[in-house]
């Protein structure tokens, strides 16, 4: 039985709208005139039969999910699935999880506008377990198509198996208030006018902390766009992500995974697209042979493996991934080191890492790809390797600010400050990587995030103090690992480096620069050959 059939079965108790005198400051309830051991004393909003009723399993992974994010830092693409199977929710009540789960997440800031309007104290001073809670009530109540009985009543259930009576009389009252308006209406009410306040207007009506907006709109200037974009780009953050497959060289076709219920990828040569859920299940994905990779990620690797054959002026025999995990990449870039005689470094600094780097290319290590993994610091690997590798990847730690579509947690996470560090970090990263680089070699600066003190300022900043690289146009390099269909009408910016985005690309904002180390200059008086 579906999802939401099941929250439609229970009643709308309607009992709840009580003044709130039994429960404390954070909304939970008092304890009894027995002291801490004695029982509860407050009232419920529920018959007494059914007060110990819990609320469904989508519910209840949905919301398990949320506060393993807030306790753990957990990431919401791992914890998900780990739930999902630990419950045995799948078929229609795991898509009903997803969108709840996922929903909440990204429209937590809206979300938190519209409940400080139906709370009588600042939202901070509720029991972060209680606001977890109302979150997934207010979602289903105004951006889901739950009906609003089995909405309320199913959310006041999970509030008092999880945090109390009281605490689901609470809720009950918060989500009747929450429920007198429609989503655009609240809109209108909380949000601030777009004349007079642009940024604080979009933060709340697209759900992204104020610095986040201001950050893509001048990044879409930056990068060569206009800021007028800014609404679709906020929107597209937000818009559920198709589920993309690759294809590992030589290990399968896309023959094999229609069959199984895929189709054609939308831009890269080696994707295919999944329909919907988990692939997992395939026995491509289990025998490692195909992986789940956004396309922007498999376009920056192929950019390097497939785009820079005639960029590279160096002997094509070593290649490198300096910041490897979790392996996505290296699989793509060691499978395709067949073709040009090469072999493959994977580094990554981690050990837990490194073993996810080995998990994703133990199929094509066992098919005869020359695929070493290490654990080692990359921003120290140009000075212990100098001058050694043909093709280096650097894709580097960031802030993640364009893959808000797939991890909706970083956008609450981060702050201003991070990606300071992170961009003192990317550029010891990209100077390793230049001197790993022989005299001749192609160095790919990759990330993921358009934020422009992670992309065009980091690379900025490095060629400022070195004389022996130069800035390559990388569109090309980028179209060679485009379908044909698309290589011609792609849109990549005037270049040099190419800034993928989800309003225009489909996919993460995956930013790839490529830059090619030159030959020492010869000193004054010594010959060159």
């Amino acid at each position: 039985m579906s999802e939401q059939r099941r929250g439609g079965e229970h009643r709308d108790d309607r009992r709840g709208n009580r003044p709130q005198g039994g429960r404390d400051g954070k909304g939970r309830e008092r304890s009894g005139s027995r002291g801490e051991g004695g029982p509860r004393r407050g009232w419920s909003s529920s018959r007494p039969s059914e007060r110990g009723r819990r609320s469904t399993p989508s519910r209840q992974v949905a919301f398990e999910g949320l506060r393993l994010i807030r306790e753990d830092d957990a990431y919401a693409n791992l914890v998900l699935p780990r739930l999902l199977r630990s419950h045995r929710v799948s078929g229609r009540d795991a898509a009903f999880t997803t969108e709840l789960f996922y929903g909440s997440l990204r429209a937590q800031g809206r979300l938190d506008a519209i409940l400080a309007a139906c709370v009588d104290r600042p939202l901070e001073k509720v029991d972060p377990a209680l606001v977890d809670v109302l979150r997934l009530g207010a979602y289903q109540l105004l951006d889901m198509t739950v009906a609003p009985h089995a909405a309320t009543s199913e959310t006041v259930a999970l509030a008092r198996s999880e945090v109390g009576a009281g605490a689901a009389s609470f809720v009950n009252a918060v989500l009747r208030r929450v429920g007198e308006r429609t989503l655009e209406e609240w809109i209108d009410e909380v949000a601030p006018e777009r004349a007079k306040d642009p940024t604080g207007h979009l933060a709340v009506v697209h759900s992204h902390p104020r610095w986040v907006v201001r950050a893509l709109t001048d990044a879409l200037a930056g990068h060569g766009r206009s800021r007028d974009e800014i609404d679709e780009l906020l929107a597209a953050q937000n818009a559920a992500p198709a589920v993309s497959l690759v294809m590992r060289p030589g290990l399968t076709d896309l023959d094999e995974l229609i069959d199984h219920g895929a189709s054609a990828g939308r831009l890269s040569v080696f994707a295919a697209s999944w329909p919907s859920g988990d692939p997992g299940g395939m026995d491509a994905v289990k025998e490692g042979r195909v992986a789940v990779q956004d396309e922007g990620s498999q376009l920056a690797a192929l950019a390097l493996a497939l785009g820079a054959d005639d960029l590279v002026r160096a002997d094509d025999a070593h290649w490198l991934d300096l910041c490897a995990g979790p392996g996505g990449k290296a699989a793509l870039l060691g499978g395709l080191t067949v073709g040009h005689d090469a072999d493959l470094l994977a580094v990554e600094l981690q050990p837990h890492r490194t073993e996810l780097v080995e998990r994703a290319v133990a199929t094509l290590q066992e098919a005869g790809c020359e695929i070493s993994t290490r654990t080692a610091d990359g921003t120290t690997l140009g000075a212990e390797l100098p001058g050694r590798f043909s093709r280096v990847l650097a894709d580097v730690p960031c802030s993640g600010l364009g893959a808000l579509r797939r991890r909706p947690e970083a956008r609450w996470r981060r702050t201003p400050a991070d990606v300071g560090q992170l961009s003192t970090l990317q550029r010891t990263l990209l100077a390793s990587a230049l001197d790993a680089a022989a005299p001749g070699g192609v160095v790919a600066y990759v990330t993921c995030s358009p934020h422009l003190a992670e992309t065009r300022l980091v690379v900025a900043d490095v060629l400022k103090g070195r004389e022996d690289v130069e800035e390559l146009d990388a569109r090309d390099a980028v179209r060679a690992g485009v379908l044909p269909a698309h290589r011609t009408d792609i849109e990549l910016g005037e270049g040099p480096a190419v800034q993928l985005w989800p309003h225009v690309h489909g996919t993460d904002a995956m930013y790839i620069c490529l830059l090619r180390k030159q030959s020492a200059p010869a000193v004054e008086g010594t010959p060159t050959s």
